[in-house]
């Protein structure tokens, strides 16, 4: 492939071109097109990241002797700055439009300058660079749109609490993005990258201090596409070859290794984000013109969060919020441009203390261009899809037979008066988006080109639609997960539920109803139970990563039993059964707690995971070191919820009791080292005759001792002349035997006497 036209990218005239301060770098590239007369439109934003004055960070000029015909750009504007007045990081961005004519297959943006802030990896000079293919795609009709993707300007983290970390990696085209290594780069020991999820991985302890990472973000297509490029050539390109991305993107970054803290569980001294804080990954929207918000929250318990960084676009105003019990507001607004419509922008902030910091979150927010479609639509959310109507009237001249959902698969149909679509939350290429206190599902009708068309003449159609449902909503009035007894709506995930059911026996059908609570059990029985998840979401697994027993409801008594621990078995007679990745059987030998306990609550900790997510707590199984528990925001997982079943209630055992034979009382009990107490049967409710025996019984006794009282007196006298008459009979008999004994002793003694 040819090298392609080159932009240079001339460092500051002042600031990190002359100290070191550079923390690194980032490059978006905007919906690049061709122009009507065949000419290439780029426009690109270029994120520096530093310290103290970011004021003269970026200034771009054009190399001299390439051929352009019009350039446009800014001078780069602070985005980001540490408002403690410590000068601890800033952040610019500067946008460049260029339009040049080239018949080369590919377009090369690079820059290089000194200096890198101190590091452990000893770089001093950087390079950053760009590169894009400019063939048109012949799935999208367009030209290929580059990996969005950056970071804050300055991430840390304590030695002890660095195990992952998550960049963004956003492709537009629904493309296969890879990161990788720089050829040149440093990298420190006991780190590697996990180039398909784009994860830092600590493989052992890293150094404390500044470390320096460059990476390339790269795109593959997902299937075999054609690119057809201006002089009428054309290539195949396939996505098994990763020798030939589409787009290539430099990343440069730094991550601050700091000293180590006591506790790593974030929310404690490291801050952690909230519901309410959009997911990692998300997709957001907003339209020129109007006002775009974005809020997030983050709390720490022993630590104070004095401010959240960010990266975002110039213009993005910065609020920040402190509050009570250790949580702090971030709340971003933007009111994005004509020079903005079709942009993809990333998006990351962190939030921060003396201490530490969060992990990064970074959202994408695609813009759309102001609607002009005056049409009349009409969205109708049900319990598990979305059904849209468009008025034929309002929209007049538009081809249904060329309109699909996202995923084209997806047609729609139509009637005398309305175009209609309906599509499933899990379907067509429908998007969960998390919005905060929402979640909304969201597709879109647009107009196709066929593949065999030259030249078209119909107009587009792109019509945006979707369903929003707050987070604290009634499940019922949007959801019918009927078989679930606990329902949750999380991030990524929308709606789903657990139930958790006793069983009859080891077939886990017949489910005891719940009219027989508490359940009567016997010590030493088997007790068949199960956990089924149920989710909006069309493949998801599940996962018990702990079950323990309490004798109360209470699952932080301070009395419980470990059933399963950190996804191990704990307990030797447990079998689990599980038939499918949504259903989890187990059966376990009846117990209970020692002391005045006569029940038993269960309660498991579950997660539901995207069952392909090679990090997921649901792929990492059985963990015997609990450290090791990867952390939520590097895969795709649910929150760790809490299920209980019970009580379990223990039956009372056959005993021997107390029986009357003869007049006299004949106890059969085992033999203990404390003494035991006969303890009568309990009463039958519902037998008659039990209660007329136990009362016979009663009686009988009363009777008993009554009739005896009379002779108490005489029976004692007798027993005491008895026992002093035992007394003198054996010492008699005694006294016999020792006069004997001393005799034998005395002839013995005179016969050895004579015989010496």
């Amino acid at each position: 492939m040819e090298a392609g036209a080159a932009l240079l990218l001339l460092s500051a005239l002042w600031g990190i071109a002359s100290t070191q301060t550079f923390y690194g770098d980032s490059i978006s590239i905007v919906h690049p097109h061709v122009e009507e007369d065949g000419i290439l439109k780029v426009t690109f934003h270029h994120r520096q990241n530093g310290r103290g004055d970011c004021e003269n960070q970026s200034i771009y000029t054009w190399e001299d002797g390439t051929p352009y015909t019009a350039l446009n750009m800014t001078h780069g504007l602070v985005t980001d700055m540490d408002d403690t007045g410590q000068g601890r990081w800033c952040q610019t961005e500067g946008q460049t439009t260029v339009t040049i004519i080239t018949n080369d297959t590919s377009f090369r943006l690079s820059e290089s300058g000194c200096c890198w802030v101190s590091n452990v990896n000893g770089k001093t000079n950087w390079t950053t660079y760009a590169e894009l293919n400019v063939g048109t795609r012949s799935d999208t009709h367009v030209l290929n749109n580059c990996p969005a993707t950056t970071t804050v300007s300055s991430l840390r983290v304590p030695q002890n609490c660095f195990s992952e970390y998550q960049l963004l990696a956003h492709d537009p085209d629904g493309d296969h993005v890879r990161c990788r290594f720089m050829s040149q780069a440093n990298v420190s020991s006991n780190v590697t990258l996990n180039e398909t999820t784009c994860t830092l991985m600590s493989m052992g302890e890293v150094d404390v201090g500044v470390h320096v990472f460059e990476i390339v973000v790269e795109d593959y297509p997902a299937e075999s596409i054609n690119l057809t490029y201006k002089d009428g050539t054309s290539d195949v390109w396939d996505p098994s070859n990763m020798s030939l991305p589409l787009c290539k993107l430099s990343l440069q970054f730094t991550l601050e290794i700091l000293a180590k803290i006591p506790d790593c569980d974030a929310g404690h001294v490291v801050p952690k984000f909230l519901s309410s804080t959009p997911s990692h990954g998300s997709v957001l929207s907003a339209t020129v013109g109007q006002r775009f918000h974005l809020m997030a929250e983050a709390q720490a318990h022993h630590a104070s969060i004095n401010d959240f960084q960010i990266s975002g676009p110039m213009r993005m105003s910065k609020e920040f919020t402190d509050e009570a019990h250790g949580k702090a507001k971030l709340a971003l607004s933007w009111t994005p441009e004509e020079s903005d419509a079709h942009r993809v922008v990333p998006v990351c902030f962190t939030a921060e203390t003396n201490e530490s910091q969060s992990d990064m979150r970074c959202v994408v927010v695609t813009v759309s261009e102001a609607s002009v479609l005056q049409g009349k639509v009409t969205v109708r959310c049900l319990s598990k899809k979305m059904v849209v109507a468009i008025e034929k009237a309002s929209i007049p001249d538009i081809d249904e037979n060329f309109l699909r959902l996202k995923d084209e698969s997806c047609t729609v149909t139509s009637n005398s008066t309305h175009i209609i679509a309906r599509t499933a939350f899990s379907g067509c290429g429908t998007r969960l988006e998390d919005e905060g206190d929402f979640i909304t599902f969201k597709n879109v009708i647009k107009s196709i080109v066929l593949p065999t068309e030259i030249i078209n003449r119909r107009r587009t159609v792109m019509i945006d639609f979707s369903c929003q449902f707050p987070k604290a909503m009634s499940i019922s009035s949007s959801f019918k997960l009927e078989d679930s007894d606990y329902i949750f709506t999380e991030s990524s995930f929308g709606s789903f539920g657990f139930s958790f059911n006793i069983y009859g026996n080891s077939s886990f059908i017949d489910k005891v109803d719940p009219s027989a609570y508490p359940v009567e059990v016997k010590m030493l029985d088997m007790v068949y139970m199960g956990i089924k998840a149920e989710s909006e979401l069309p493949s998801v697994k599940l996962f018990v990563e702990s079950c323990k027993a309490t004798p109360d409801d209470n699952p932080d008594n301070g009395v419980f039993y470990d059933l399963i621990k950190n996804g191990c078995l704990q307990d030797e007679t447990i079998i689990v059964y599980s038939p499918d990745e949504t259903t989890f059987n187990f059966e376990v030998q009846a117990f209970k707690f020692s002391g005045d306990y006569n029940q038993v609550y269960i309660t498991c900790s579950v997660i539901l995971c995207e069952p392909e997510s090679p990090f997921s707590r649901c792929a990492q199984g059985c963990l015997t070191d609990a450290a090791r528990r990867r952390r939520r925001s590097l895969s795709r997982e649910t929150e760790s919820h809490q299920i209980i079943q019970g009580p379990l209630q223990f039956a009372w055992q056959d005993v021997h009791s107390a029986a009357v034979e003869n007049n006299n009382f004949n106890v059969a009990v085992e033999s203990h080292d404390m003494p035991v107490e006969v303890i009568p049967p309990p009463v039958s409710s519902d037998t008659k005759s039990s209660r007329e025996d136990w009362k016979d019984k009663e009686d009988f006794s009363t009777n008993i001792s009554t009739s005896t009282s009379a002779g108490t007196n005489i029976s004692t006298i007798f027993f005491a002349c008895s026992f002093l008459a035992s007394l003198v009979s054996l010492a008699v008999v005694v006294g016999h035997f020792t006069r004997k004994r001393k005799a034998e002793d005395c002839k013995a003694l005179i016969g050895s006497d004579q015989k010496s």
